[in-house]
């Protein structure tokens, strides 16, 4: 089957090129934000790729897996439903669970918290209308990451839908959104109630969520925008499995041991609520300058009973960002400064207990930690002749925690982070209209989150110190004609003090500086537009192919007496190649075709257990039905459509050799979209 894929594609390619070329927007003419600074994608100096809302529509209703991992460079996990990582470039090497190392915006909210963790599943995929991803090291406006910043967007224009699905194992999804221009307001409400019993036992999913937000235009020079989010998500977790136990059966939960309770006797899961509030103002004091401030905060309850403790985890999260903005345009020459600051507080209390089968037992024990976050930045935009844009920026970073124990103990103490000094340089040169090369070099630093320096083991890891890297990497971008978009990148990332997660006997997690990474690695994608074939029949044709090609490495890695230099980075796979074939029939009936494919990866350090490769394929079919003054969309949702065996989250390094999180075999969604 696989090969009847890759020969039909090739197929495809080939008729394609046969074809006359459309007139619709160029691909090299998609505009990124690059926070609030909007740049033709051509000629950004950012290693950055956009999620389209035609890569959003290949999503199932409870995750963004599936348009994420079109992107190069990008991959999403699930170990069960509802768990997920986001890596970039490999930065789920110390992801247990949640999105770490890697920034989170949310319109011109900071969805990543002081620490540097995202709850990135409370977002219900529906919401979001386009996101850009940035990978590897930026500082300057988005500080100290070495993973990447993620820029999640919401609808700009006004919309009136609802959407009912059902699907396999026992699946259900409603949403509604209305968008809509009331005078001098934007307004969108959004609601979405999703379940799923899932794929295998003790991993039933349920999630609530609201939005509301209002962009207030109340003059020509000056916008206020204010949100409100609310996320109710509860997710079982199954735990991982040995080898032989997927082997013998594929939707097991983790069963219990001779020492140990198992993952559904325990009742093991995360109950997670947030409400996330805030309120941004922009003003342009005149027409070349500007300021942009925004302050929001966050409370957040979270439950998870694990196999060996019942915990309770209370946050309260505060941040603020602000900044001027100054541009000048002259005959041939354009320059932008942009300098501000952007700050948090994340205070947490964290209360462990026995684990009675789901119920908490007596206290194990009680800890607050409070830690402080904050960055100055200033970044420079020149443009010369629209031929060369360069993109310097340097950011001053800051990171402290406060720790306390409070039972059964008496313990405290604090731990400030050496400053760091992040610059960041980017050209790229356009040669030509539709033909550029981009360099940049950049420093990243990404300290410990809350849960790395009190992780499951519910000891203070006062040693754990950021990690941190120097990123150089080289790209081009080339369109052909009217139709084919090319792009390459290659990048060198030396990292020092990497973290790395481990675990004890028991399934709990805990973090180590690992020594030095070197990652070099290939990215490219290869796009067309959508074409209009001039055929009753076969209507509309485009496709979209991306691939990442690694060489991750451990340098100078010791653990205890054992020497791992030279060995494969844990948990990252050498080669993924992605796919997206879309055809239109009969001018009505749109099919879109993906594929994935995953190689091998080393599960541990040592290189001594390894994944097999994958490659997992699915299809979407799509039809229309046009009323008076409504459009009810009828879509229907394959995944795993060739059934293969396959694991979509390896837990690494896991104690017992519990890589294992079996990921679901074939499936289907199948649901109406009315848009009024």
């Amino acid at each position: 089957m696989a090969k009847l894929y890759f020969l039909f594609s090739l197929f495809s390619v080939s008729f394609f090129f046969s074809q006359k070329k459309d007139s619709a927007t160029l691909i090299s003419e998609v505009q990124i934000d690059a926070y609030k600074k909007s740049t033709p994608f051509m000629v950004s100096t950012k290693s950055v790729s956009v999620v389209s809302k035609n890569l959003l529509n290949q999503n199932t209703p409870e995750r963004m897996l599936e348009s994420v991992n079109q992107i190069a460079g990008a991959r999403m996990e699930e170990r069960s439903p509802g768990s997920y990582r986001i890596s970039l470039r490999g930065s789920t090497l110390r992801s247990p669970f949640g999105v770490r190392n890697v920034k989170v915006y949310f319109d011109d909210f900071i969805l990543s918290d002081a620490s540097g963790n995202t709850y990135f599943n409370l977002i219900s995929p529906e919401l979001i209308d386009k996101i850009e991803i940035y990978k590897g090291p930026e500082s300057g406006d988005y500080g100290a990451v070495t993973g990447g910043t993620l820029l999640l967007k919401t609808k700009d224009s006004e919309n009136l839908s609802a959407n009912f699905a059902i699907g396999s194992y026992g699946t259900f999804n409603q949403s509604f959104d209305v968008s809509k221009q009331l005078g001098k307001h934007f307004v969108e409400v959004f609601q979405n109630y999703y379940r799923t019993d899932s794929y295998r036992e003790q991993s039933a999913v349920e999630r609530k969520q609201i939005f509301i937000k209002d962009n207030f235009q109340y003059s020509k020079k000056g916008l206020l925008k204010a949100m409100l989010l609310y996320s109710d998500l509860d997710y079982e977790t199954p735990g991982g499995l040995t080898l032989e136990q997927m082997q013998a059966n594929r939707k097991q939960a983790r069963p219990s041991t001779a020492t140990l309770p198992g993952a559904k006797e325990q009742n093991a899961g995360i109950q997670n609520k947030m409400i996330l509030a805030g309120l941004s103002h922009e003003f342009y004091i005149s027409p070349n300058f500007s300021h942009f401030i925004l302050v929001q905060g966050s409370y957040v309850d979270f439950e998870n009973p694990f196999i060996t403790n019942f915990e309770n985890r209370f946050e309260k999260n505060f941040a603020l960002r602000t900044h001027f903005n100054y541009e000048k345009n002259w005959n041939k020459i354009a320059l932008a400064y942009r300098f501000g600051f952007e700050g948090g507080i994340n205070d947490i209390l964290i209360k462990n207990y026995d684990n009675n089968k789901g119920i908490e037992g007596n206290p194990q024990n009680f800890d607050q930690i409070k830690n402080t976050s904050g960055f100055y930045f200033l970044s420079q935009k020149l443009n010369f002749n629209e031929k060369l844009f360069t993109d310097i920026s340097i950011s001053l970073n800051s990171n402290s925690y406060e720790f306390e124990r409070l039972f059964p103990t008496s313990e405290n103490g604090n731990v400030k982070f050496k400053n760091q000094w992040l610059p960041n340089f980017g050209l790229t040169y356009l040669f030509v209209k539709g033909f550029s090369i981009r360099g940049k070099i950049g420093k990243g630093n990404s300290a410990p989150t809350n849960e790395e320096i009190r992780s499951s083991n519910q000891q203070f890891n006062v040693n754990l110190v950021p990690e941190y890297g120097w990123n150089k990497e080289i790209g081009i971008r080339k369109q052909f004609g009217n139709s084919i978009f090319i792009e390459g990148s290659y990048f060198n990332f030396r990292m020092k003090d990497a973290i790395v997660r481990r675990q004890n006997e028991a399934g709990q997690e805990y973090f180590v500086n690992s020594g030095e990474t070197v990652q070099k690695g290939v990215e490219v994608l290869l796009e067309s537009k959508n074409f209009n074939l001039k055929n009753d029949i076969f209507s509309n044709f485009k496709f979209r192919f991306s691939g990442s090609f690694y060489q991750f490495k451990f340098e100078n890695y010791k653990q205890d007496n054992k020497d791992f230099s030279g060995n494969d980075l844990t948990g990252v796979p050498r080669t993924t190649i992605n796919s997206l074939l879309s055809f239109t029939f009969l001018k009505k009936l749109s099919i879109d075709y993906s594929h994935f494919y995953t190689s091998k990866m080393p599960l541990n350090d040592a290189n001594s257990v390894w994944s097999e490769s994958s490659l997992v394929g699915n299809i979407q079919f799509r039809f229309p039905i046009d009323f008076e003054k409504t459009r009810l969309n009828l879509y229907l949702q394959i995944q795993n459509l060739y059934n293969t065996d396959y694991v979509l989250g390896f837990d690494i390094n896991a104690f017992g050799n519990r890589f294992y999180n079996p990921a679901a075999k074939r499936n289907f969604v199948f649901g109406v979209n009315l848009n009024f």
